[in-house]
């Protein structure tokens, strides 16, 4: 049987066909909170969010962070939970995502499995994280507390790992490379329970600025 529609049912179908916006997903997309590395700053992130914007996510979505490096990364969860309750302080909004690369991938799991981050992140993402720390000690380990806490078998690990390391309804991912001479074994990169993924032969720094490893971030993110 042929449906025929009248003409004023056809016209309140284009009209309701017109008022869904064309970029329906770009509108459920959580808004993003990047956690840099040791030595960095929140201009780490220009090249992987410039690819985010051209991908159709909006500007005032997309959150880059700096902070003190060399505090403890307890320290810097700390400021992380702050950014997250201002970013959601917009009701259009419930949760956050988080994109964290090295050194910030500990303190951005230290907010979402004690400070309550795991009611407010959706999906949390690595790239050459430190997760079970490194065997490359540099110099700063001799005087700064984050560094310190980097080295495998730290206390601060030792807290971060136990029980389980991805707890909560959070979707963790992790980026490694065999080419990442900073986090050594790259396994370390690893979590039990993440889906865990080998970026190839990429370098630490170039984790964020390599253009296979944001396609593959955004596509997680869509």
């Amino acid at each position: 049987m042929r449906l025929v529609l009248t003409p004023v049912a056809a016209a309140l179908t284009l009209l309701a066909m017109a008022l869904v916006p064309t970029t329906a997903h770009a509108q459920e997309r959580d808004p993003v909170l990047f956690v840099h590395g040791y030595s960095g700053d929140a201009g780490n992130w220009d090249s992987m969010i410039s690819d985010f914007i051209a991908d159709g996510w909006q500007a005032q979505d997309l959150h880059p962070i700096t902070y003190d490096y060399n505090a403890s990364n307890v320290e810097t969860a700390e400021l992380i939970a702050d950014e997250v309750d201002a970013v959601l302080a917009d009701p259009a909004h419930d949760k956050v995502d988080i994109v964290a690369h090295s050194m910030g991938s500990l303190s951005s799991r230290w907010y979402v499995k004690f400070l309550g981050g795991q009611d407010h992140v959706d999906n949390w993402i690595s790239l050459a994280g430190p997760n079970e720390g490194s065997i490359v000690e540099l110099p700063c380990v001799q005087t700064e507390p984050s560094c310190q806490e980097v080295v495998v078998g730290s206390s601060f690990l030792s807290q971060l790992n136990s029980g389980d390391p991805t707890p909560g309804d959070v979707t963790y991912t992790t980026f490694r490379s065999l080419c990442d001479f900073i986090v050594r074994p790259s396994s370390n990169v690893t979590l039990s329970g993440a889906d865990n993924r080998y970026a190839g032969c990429v370098g630490h720094i170039s984790f964020l600025n390599d253009d296979g490893v944001s396609a593959e971030v955004r596509d997680i993110l869509s």
